[in-house]
């Protein structure tokens, strides 16, 4: 595939190589010819802003500046989170709207999906935890917002 747009379907972006990634859904696994950072900042385009806009607008919510979460999609409240500097070419991308729990493991941390799915990640349980605490406060403040406009 040369093309991808992240859905609430979307479980995991992890790269394979320095042009091809790896899609985890629900329900398939897919191959594309993209690096991970392209395919997040198409994600954020086809909702109509970008990587870097969104990365600001998590600055902007919640003061995060460092492996900032990122909304996909507000309405459906699709939000990712990188694994490590986005820069960074083996940087993965997770879901937070579709983790059932974590756990450490020997050589690093345990993901388990709500639809069953796991996946095992050579980084540790400290950083998933840190991550999914920060994709929280972003959900937070989203909702918050979002619940003032209604």
């Amino acid at each position: 595939m040369k093309e991808y747009e992240i859905n609430a379907q979307t479980l995991a972006v992890i790269p394979v190589k320095e042009n091809k990634t790896r899609i985890i859904e629900m329900n398939k696994e897919l191959m594309v010819n993209l690096p991970c950072r392209e395919i997040i900042d198409n994600s954020c385009k086809f909702f109509g802003s970008s990587l870097e806009g969104r990365v600001n607008g998590t600055k902007t919510l919640t003061g995060i500046t460092h492996k900032s979460p990122i909304i996909i999609e507000e309405s459906k409240k699709i939000i990712f989170f990188p694994t490590k500097s986005s820069r960074k070419s083996t940087c993965c991308w997770i879901s937070y709207n579709n983790i059932l729990k974590y756990e450490d493991i020997l050589d690093g941390v345990l993901i388990t999906f709500s639809c069953g799915k796991q996946i095992k990640l050579g980084i540790s349980y400290t950083i998933i935890d840190n991550q999914v605490l920060r994709s929280t406060r972003l959900e937070s403040v989203l909702t918050k917002r979002i619940s003032e406009f209604i």
